[in-house]
């Protein structure tokens, strides 16, 4: 689940180097970040901590690949074991970790479940201790997805630590559409790129005239229509009908404010609402 500790090494490592570390759980493989000054900390939440014990070794590579073999078939036992326990669970991920302390099922479930038969079996299966994790569908993106539309690795599954809070107010200031097939991700919920540069839409957004205004520009007076937000433009219709951009720059004067809502095209209202209450607001 890439969770970030805090180390602590006899030893000074580079970014990237890949390390064998004492942790709450045990024994496992984690990855060089940076040293850990007080300046990152300080901009950190409270971290797991524990103990760097060295550099992965050509044994602990093979070892590591080794127990990617048993996962994978182990994947298998405990999938046939949650199923003819007929819990209302499913199976998502086994991991073992490198010391062997424990093997970690991670599952989705709707209900609560009291899986402790279940557990007895893997126990006796694994001859280790077995932790039940249940994850949300987000999590389960986070662990199997792959790509995104975008054609890059999914963030939630290569560079995010901890997934950040979308809104549908940040799909309505970023997208002239609000088709969830548009604004969705994997996991079927809202992208969590749409927060990457909602600050941004933010600051800009508040420096431009409103939907509705009335303004002066370097082409004469209009009525604002509509704001291309990163561009820094607006569509204004002037008094002679034509429709123009207009930097937001070239804005003279703003006579008076409008709403900053945009009025819907005819038969338009029905599916705005739809959209609105589409099943992909964030959970």
């Amino acid at each position: 689940m890439r969770t970030l500790h805090v180390m602590q090494s006899k030893n000074e490592y580079a970014r990237g180097v890949k390390v064998i570390a004492r942790s709450s759980r045990g024994m496992e493989e984690g990855e060089v970040l940076r040293e850990a000054t007080d300046e990152v900390l300080a901009q950190m939440e409270r971290c797991e901590t524990g103990t760097i014990q060295r550099e992965v070794s050509a044994q602990d590579r093979l070892e590591l690949n080794r127990i990617q073999r048993d996962s994978d078939s182990a994947i298998d036992i405990c999938d046939r074991l949650v199923r003819e326990s007929g819990l209302p669970m499913d199976l998502i991920d086994v991991e073992f970790i490198f010391g062997g302390e424990r093997v970690t099922l991670y599952y989705l479930s709707e209900d609560r479940i009291d899986f402790r038969e279940l557990v007895k079996q893997l126990a006796n299966e694994f001859k280790t201790r077995i932790e039940m994790r249940q994850v949300g569908i987000r999590d389960e993106a986070k662990l199997l997805a792959d790509y995104g539309d975008c054609g890059k690795p999914v963030c939630c599954n290569s560079h995010l630590i901890k997934m950040p809070p979308v809104s549908m107010r940040m799909a309505k200031l970023q997208k002239p559409s609000l088709d969830p097939n548009k604004i969705s991700g994997r996991c079927g919920r809202l992208k969590c790129c749409l927060r990457y540069e909602y600050d941004t839409y933010e600051e800009n957004q508040a420096t431009m005239p409103p939907v509705g205004s009335e303004v002066v520009t370097s082409l004469g007076r209009g009525r604002v229509l509509n704001q291309e937000i990163l561009a820094m433009q607006l569509l204004v219709e002037m008094e002679d009908r034509r429709r123009v951009l207009v930097a937001n720059a070239d804005i003279l004067t703003v006579l008076k404010r409008g709403s900053g809502e945009r009025a819907a095209r005819p038969n338009q209202k029905d599916n705005q609402a739809n959209e609105e209450n589409s099943p992909v607001e964030d959970g």
